[in-house]
């Protein structure tokens, strides 16, 4: 029993933790002109950041306020994987 315990932790606990905190890192440095994509699907780049909110700027100069917790990732990401 405590065996099994030990592997479910190690194969779905711990990775789990990991991709949490770098998320946590990733977010944390997020800076005004960084383009991002929200959860949504939404592309943009970052006009302003006050705490937990971040102003959005996407076509046409329209700005939209979304939780820091939406933002999903950097583009970048993924021309790095084509």
């Amino acid at each position: 029993l405590i065996l099994i315990v030990v592997v479910f932790y190690f194969f779905m606990i711990r990775p789990q933790m990991k991709k949490q905190k770098e998320m946590r890192k990733f977010r944390d440095s997020l800076q005004a002109g960084d383009k991002i994509i929200t959860t949504g699907g939404i592309y943009g780049k970052i006009a302003d950041i006050k705490e937990n909110i971040v102003v959005m700027e996407v076509e046409d100069k329209m700005r939209l306020r979304i939780d820091k917790s939406a933002v999903l990732r950097d583009p970048s990401d993924l021309a790095d994987k084509k």
